[in-house]
């Protein structure tokens, strides 16, 4: 089941209604088909229609207060307001993301491993609280936002596979921040936070890692970290499947594994649509059985590796193995959530990066001067690529020295109107929506940011265009 996408400026909903909460949550869908979830984690939003918990802690740095973010309702989406006030001129941390089971498997900070975090004594430490503002069913949220040294892990979970039983994991992730290092995951690894050998893990791994070499494309990609590798397909790369990456604003990510002969790996588009399998078949060589132990974690691997980087907005650990159908259910959920870019109260910062092209917004030649049409080109990091979306939708750039703003040319509203930068000015022409889609929109002109006859080579220029859902129309920012 797809959705119709809500569009939204950075925190404040477009005209469009906000979704309700689905009817049949995914914990509830996993159960109706014999996978009970074990363990259920959300920033975002309930996973049983039954659950009206805490979804996680938070702590503020100015006087070490923590408190805990709930619902707007049973089974419905979380009450963010309340955290905005509360980390107001201070800093905040997730320090506990919990489980909606009746397994209590909540995920504190992970002390630490074989590989030291940044925290006392070689501990991980917590996200920060504020760091990804999104918006789920028109409603503000923060994910958890996990860069290099943020780490959750419980031990001897309960009620969780372990050895060879079968497990089924999906996550909600996104392909706006990632890296080919080791391991941004969420599922199952070892207690002691070591490395203790081939098929003693089973997590989702999600970025650009190409362990065995020969990958086709550049990714991201789903993949799952068995331990010792983070295997595309069961001989390891992906070079023989049609898989060069997936790039969505929110991604669905989902892997199963039946303990001895088979694992398999889907994705999809957590806005909208069905789910993709790159691979379905035999575990790798030394891998079956396998030896699973019962510690859950998120943002880091089996022994602590901590150099991953990636977001995670929701998340569900099954018993048993489920079924295509399940699967198919649970994404329908998940799209009907109807995730969204922006939401918080503050801005976003980054590249806004072109999909088709894989190159970034560019102001030509670092220009300070307004009037100059903007094109993509290979990311570099400059000042010139690096755009802030402002709560009420400006897009502006630092470039020469000057501070402009993504603007429509001469108020323009036709498809081929040039995009070009000028001085900031607040007018609807200088307003865009980043949308859940992956879409950015004119508010004035209601026309989609589109690289010019889908180019892709450096220079290639941007204008509006009618929307028509064709890769030279999405972008990433972040």
């Amino acid at each position: 089941m797809a959705l119709a996408l809500a569009m939204f400026t950075l925190g404040t909903p477009a005209s469009t209604p906000a979704a309700s909460a689905a009817s049949s949550l995914p914990c509830d869908v996993y159960a109706a088909g014999g996978t009970p979830c074990a363990a259920a984690h959300s920033m975002t939003r309930a996973l049983f229609t039954s659950y009206n918990g805490s979804l996680y802690q938070i702590k503020r740095s100015s006087d070490g207060q923590s408190r805990d973010v709930g619902l707007l309702s049973a089974g419905g989406y979380v009450d963010a307001a309340p955290q905005v006030s509360f980390c107001a001129n201070t800093s905040c941390t997730v320090t506990k993301i919990y489980d909606q089971t009746s397994n209590h498997n909540d995920l504190p900070i992970s002390w630490g491993g074989y590989w030291k975090g940044p925290g006392p004594n070689g501990a991980d430490v917590g996200a920060d609280a504020m760091a990804l503002p999104v918006t789920v069913g028109g409603h503000p949220a923060y994910g958890i936002k996990v860069t290099p040294g943020v780490g959750y892990r419980i031990d001897h979970a309960a009620g969780v596979p372990t050895g060879s039983q079968p497990e089924g994991i999906y996550m909600v992730t996104s392909s706006n921040y990632v890296n080919q290092w080791c391991c941004f995951d969420y599922g199952s690894g070892e207690n002691s936070h070591t490395d203790t050998g081939n098929a003693t893990m089973n997590a989702i791994e999600w970025g650009t890692a190409c362990w065995f070499g020969g990958c086709t494309g550049s990714g991201p990609w789903v993949e799952a970290d068995l331990e010792n590798g983070m295997y595309h397909t069961g001989s390891g790369s992906n070079k023989d499947a049609n898989n060069s990456g997936v790039h969505f604003p929110f991604v669905s990510a989902w892997e199963k594994n039946n303990g001895t002969s088979n694992f398999t790996l889907k994705y999809g588009n957590a806005a909208s649509g069905g789910l993709t399998t790159p691979y379905s078949g035999a575990l790798p060589n030394g891998y079956s059985p396998m030896k699973v132990d019962s510690s859950l974690l998120l943002g880091t691997g089996g022994d602590n590796s901590v150099s991953g980087v990636g977001e995670f907005f929701e998340g569900a650990i099954t018993k048993g193995y489920p079924s295509d159908s399940t699967e198919n259910a649970v994404q329908s959920s998940i799209t009907a959530a109807a995730y969204g870019s922006g939401g918080g109260s503050g801005s976003r910062t980054g590249a806004l990066r072109a999909v088709g092209a894989g190159r970034c917004l560019d102001v030509p030649n670092a220009s300070a001067t307004p009037g100059v049409q903007v094109q993509i080109y290979d990311c570099s990091g400059g000042s010139n690529q690096t755009w802030t979306m402002s709560s009420s939708g400006q897009l502006s750039v630092s470039s020469g020295g000057a501070t402009l703003c993504l603007d429509a040319y001469n108020n323009q509203t036709s498809s081929g109107t040039k995009v070009e930068t000028w001085t900031c000015n607040g007018a609807s022409n200088q307003q865009w929506r980043l949308n859940s889609n992956g879409t950015v929109t004119g508010v004035q002109s209601g026309l989609c940011l589109d690289v010019t006859s889908a180019g892709t080579a450096n220079g290639s220029l941007v204008e509006l265009w009618t929307c028509n859902g064709q890769s030279n129309q999405q972008w990433t920012l972040g």
